[in-house]
C-alpha cells in the first residue's frame, strides 16, 4: 500500500502520527508492505509559502497512491480557512469523491449516551452525497453590507449524483447483509430537490427487492436516531443533511474523537480523515484522542481490500476503550501517543 499522508493543522498532526503507527504495526504483523509519503500542506505551509496545494498535486495523488490519509485542518491565523478549503474541498472535487462513508458504531456501553440502550444498539452507516447539494458554492450576495442585502445559496442536485450515491448505499447494504436502507430529505419544504431524491431513490430501490427501502424527513430522522438507533442499518442523504446527521451519529458513539470517515470514489483513489477538527490549542499537549484517526485507518484498510486487518484494528481500539487504556475524553488517562501504543499492543490475529 502506498499512502499519501497529509497531517494538516493542530491535533491533526498528533492523531495522524498514531494512525500511521497502527498501519505500520499491521504491516509488520501481516507482512503487508506499507509505504507512507508525507505532504506538508497546512496552515504553516500556506503562511510560509503562500501555497495551499501545488498545481497538479491531485493528479499526482490519483496516479501514484492507493489512498490518502488526512488529519485535520483549521488555524486561527488563516481566518478565511482558504488553505483548508483548497485542500479538502479541492481533493473532494478533483478526485470526484462522491461517497462520504460514515460508520456509526459504539464500541463500549460506557460511551453510549442513550438511557436504556447499549453499545450493540448503535451500529449503522450513513452515506452522505459528497459533491453536490448546498455545499457546491453556488450563489452570491447582492447589495452586500447594506440594509437591503440579499444572500442566495443554491442547493444543486443532479440525477447522476443522486443515483450513484443511492445505488452505492443499496449495494453496500446487500454486500454487508444489511436489510434496510432509509433515505432522508426535506422534500416537504424543498420541493424540487426533494422530488428528484424521492423519485430516484424509489426507482433504484426496485432493483433491490431483498432490501427494505423507506423514507424519513431529516428532522424526523434525527429524532428517531436518538429515540431508538436500533431501527437503522443504512441511511443515505444529501450533503448538508448528511453533515448534520453524522455529527449526531458521532455523539451516539462516544463523541467526535471516536468517529471515522472515508471520502470514496469506488475503484479509484479515496481519501480518509477523522471527523473532528484541528483544536489548535490542544496541539502537542498529548490530550487529543487518536481513536477516531485510528478507526479511520481501519476504514482505509477495509476499502483497500484488507477486511481482516481492518477488523483487527477496530477490535484493538474497542479493547482499549473497555480496559480504560484511552485518553480522558473516553474515560482513560493516557496521552495521545500512549493510547496509540496501547492499540498497537492489542492488535491480534487468529
Amino acid at each position: 500500500m502506498r499512502i499519501a499522508v497529509v497531517p494538516g493543522d493542530g491535533i491533526g498532526v498528533d492523531v495522524t502520527r498514531e494512525a500511521v503507527k497502527t498501519l505500520e504495526a499491521i504491516g509488520r504483523l501481516r507482512s503487508l508492505p506499507v509505504e507512507t509519503v508525507h505532504f506538508p500542506w497546512s496552515a504553516d505551509h500556506y503562511l510560509a509559502t503562500g501555497e495551499t496545494v501545488p498545481a497538479g498535486a491531485f493528479d499526482d495523488l490519483a496516479r501514484n497512491f492507493d489512498a490518502i490519509f488526512m488529519g485535520a485542518f483549521g488555524d486561527p491565523r488563516v481566518p478565511d480557512m482558504r488553505h483548508a478549503a483548497e485542500i479538502l474541498l479541492g481533493a473532494r472535487f478533483a478526485l470526484d469523491l462522491y461517497v462520504n462513508y460514515r460508520p456509526v458504531r459504539c464500541l463500549d456501553d460506557r460511551l453510549c449516551p442513550l438511557k436504556g440502550f447499549s453499545a450493540s444498539d448503535v451500529d449503522f452507516v450513513v452515506f452522505r452525497e459528497n459533491t453536490e447539494g448546498a455545499y457546491v458554492g453556488a450563489g452570491g450576495n447582492l447589495k452586500k453590507g447594506t440594509s437591503e442585502e440579499v444572500a442566495v445559496q443554491e442547493d444543486v442536485s443532479t440525477r447522476k449524483g443522486v443515483e450513484r450515491i443511492v445505488r452505492y448505499a443499496f449495494e453496500f447494504a446487500r454486500a454487508s447483509g444489511r436489510k434496510r436502507v432509509v433515505m432522508s430529505d426535506k422534500s416537504n419544504a424543498m420541493r424540487f430537490v426533494g422530488d428528484l431524491w424521492q423519485r430516484t431513490f424509489f426507482q433504484v430501490a426496485r432493483e433491490y427487492p431483498d432490501v427494505e427501502s423507506s423514507h424519513l424527513y431529516i428532522d424526523a430522522l434525527c429524532m428517531q436516531m436518538v429515540k431508538d438507533p436500533r431501527q437503522f442499518e443504512v441511511i443515505v442523504t444529501n450533503n448538508m443533511f448528511g453533515d448534520i446527521a453524522t455529527d449526531l451519529g458521532a455523539a451516539l458513539q462516544g463523541g467526535l474523537g471516536m468517529a471515522a470517515s472515508g471520502n470514496l470514489h469506488p475503484g479509484k483513489v479515496s481519501m480518509f480523515e477523522p471527523v473532528h477538527g484541528s483544536a489548535p490549542k490542544y496541539a502537542g499537549t498529548g490530550r487529543a484522542n487518536p481513536f477516531g484517526a485510528i478507526l479511520t485507518a481501519a476504514l482505509l484498510l477495509e476499502q483497500l481490500g484488507h477486511a481482516t486487518e481492518a477488523a483487527a484494528l477496530e477490535a484493538a481500539v474497542a479493547r482499549c476503550v473497555r480496559e480504560g487504556r484511552a485518553t480522558a475524553d473516553v474515560g482513560g488517562s493516557l496521552s495521545t501517543s500512549a493510547a496509540g501504543d496501547a492499540v498497537c499492543e492489542r492488535i491480534e490475529f487468529d
